[in-house]
């Protein structure tokens, strides 16, 4: 989504232990960065593609596996036509300038959210991504585009109506693990660590039912300007925490144990 490569990548770091396996980006706050300099919207975005460049590269140097970014949520198409319309333009030069490099660079993209209604262009342009990336098996990177959490849950329960009313599906038989099959990430593990930037502490119907465990992580900095420093820093908030999935710590099973 911008005029320069993705990636130009070096030897790759080695990955610390304690790097989480799927991270999640809420990239807030393209706006205000540009209001505060006194320069249109659509250059926040265009800034805010070279924040996403840096952001993936650092995510393969550091061992992440999954990579979410909520790109373009269904609550978008309300903004103003000329900036939807910039947004849409961004995510055609992406495809267009940087899919070449993520693909020779073993990254795969994967696009989740509603296709139904999108136009055959912009249809198109999310098929080819996926198509021509569909072999790599280094960092996915799943694009959320015109997608909503709520949407997401909705249509998975539409699925599973369909399947009982036909005779295919017990209601009885429904359970977490039937919805979590029918959802947009079937085939990719839950987040365990969710960034939103520029200060917002919500999720904004962005993976609700994946983000059951994840860790939450709310930066102040303002998304053109996240850096590399700023990831980094976020995954060492992350190995900080202690994550129980809803059970004991490890010391307080063994204390138990022991009673």
């Amino acid at each position: 989504m911008g005029d320069g490569g993705i990636l130009e990548l070096g030897a790759p770091a080695l990955a610390p232990r304690s790097a989480p396996r799927h991270v999640a980006l809420i990239m807030d706050g393209n706006g205000r960065w540009a209001a505060a300099r006194g320069l249109p919207r659509f250059e926040g975005h265009r800034r805010g593609v070279d924040a996403l460049r840096k952001t993936v590269r650092a995510a393969i140097e550091l061992g992440v596996d999954y990579l979410t970014v909520y790109s373009f949520s269904v609550e978008n198409w309300s903004r103003p036509p000329e900036e939807v319309q910039s947004l849409l333009a961004l995510l055609h030069r992406f495809i267009r300038n940087d899919l070449a490099e993520l693909r020779g660079n073993n990254v795969r993209v994967k696009v989740i959210g509603a296709r139904a209604d999108l136009s055959a262009e912009i249809a198109g342009l999310l098929r080819e991504a996926e198509q021509m990336t569909a072999a790599n098996t280094g960092l996915t990177l799943v694009v959320a585009f015109n997608y909503g959490a709520r949407q997401e849950i909705a249509a998975a329960a539409r699925a599973l109506a369909e399947e009982v009313a036909a005779g295919r599906l017990r209601p009885q038989d429904i359970d977490a693990e039937a919805i979590a099959r029918r959802l947009d990430t079937a085939d990719i593990p839950d987040p365990d660590l969710i960034i939103r930037t520029s200060g917002e502490q919500r999720l904004s119907n962005f993976m609700l039912w994946q983000a059951a465990y994840a860790e939450l992580l709310f930066v102040p900095v303002h998304w053109p300007d996240f850096s590399r420093a700023d990831f980094e820093a976020a995954i060492d908030e992350y190995a900080q925490r202690d994550r129980r999935f809803g059970g004991l710590a490890p010391v307080d099973r063994r204390a138990k144990t022991a009673s």
